[in-house]
């Protein structure tokens, strides 16, 4: 892919794979008008600016290149319940579920077995497992905390984890980032702010778990279906379960199918005397 120089500013900046070169318009006689040729540059290069300010504006960091922020009160994804655990000994981890997730939470706020001091302005912390590792992190924090509003929390996570100014509006009153491999939210709850960091590449796991379960169930029961179904003769009046079929092949005509041997004997059907009953 070839370089192409965008024009705007006191230097030109060049950005591979963004096409900034204005066309110059022609007159008939093939000669470009100034104005016309002056407009183009201008028009360009406002365009080209927007588009690199909103290529620099996107978070492309990864789980794995956040600092130790001292605001995830020793927290980080990842983490083993081992590891939790020896954070915070009074955690309890429920088993797994069919997903391999699990989910607990602690309340520094009004658990007396909880030292406060080592969760400074932390009301309750809320932590999701995925296979024994740590993929989502939520932090509530009271008033007394040092960033009061979203706005401040913004500016203050951003600075302490060294985030991108990337944040967008989420809901009536969050803010939220989308990274590489993971979000980020941040809102008011009661009287101080919440926060919340999820791993994605692990929802993204669980959801293609749900998916793959919810599909195998349906096949599970398609099959019971084709096994509880039975083919009848209308001439004959008898039909067969699955897995047991007449000596000749029934007629197009002749043939029907229930979907259960109850359904062709409330019919009139009976068993055919050479299938199990």
């Amino acid at each position: 892919m070839k370089d192409h120089v965008i024009l705007g500013g006191s230097s030109p900046t060049v950005r591979e794979g963004v096409s900034c070169a204005p066309a110059l318009h022609a007159l008939p006689n093939g000669r470009a008008t100034a104005p016309i040729a002056s407009s183009a540059v201008l028009l360009f290069s406002l365009l080209c600016a927007s588009i690199v300010s909103a290529q620099e504006s996107q978070c492309t960091l990864k789980l794995a290149d956040l600092p130790i922020a001292p605001e995830l009160m020793g927290f980080r994804l990842g983490m083993t319940t081992d590891q939790v655990k020896a954070r915070v000994p009074q955690a309890l981890f429920a088993k797994a579920d069919d997903f391999g997730v699990a989910k607990t939470s602690i309340n520094p706020d009004f658990d007396p077995r909880i030292d406060k001091s080592t969760f400074p302005g932390v009301r309750t912390v809320s932590l999701d497992f995925l296979d024994g590792r740590l993929t989502s992190l939520w932090l509530g924090f009271d008033g007394s905390f040092k960033w009061k509003t979203v706005p401040d929390f913004v500016k203050g996570i951003s600075q302490s984890l060294r985030l991108p100014d990337a944040w967008i509006s989420w809901r009536t009153r969050g803010q939220q980032l989308r990274c590489a491999d993971f979000q980020m939210t941040a809102i008011i709850v009661a009287e101080g702010p919440g926060f919340r960091i999820v791993d994605e590449a692990a929802e993204q796991t669980v959801t293609a778990r749900r998916q793959a379960k919810e599909e195998q169930e349906a096949g599970e029961g398609e099959e019971q279906t084709q096994a509880d179904a039975v083919v009848a003769d209308k001439k004959s009046k008898v039909y067969y379960p699955h897995g047991c079929g007449p000596d000749k092949e029934i007629k197009e005509t002749d043939r029907v199918v229930f979907g259960t041997k109850e359904e062709a004997e409330q019919a009139g059907y009976k068993a055919a005397k050479n299938c199990p009953h």
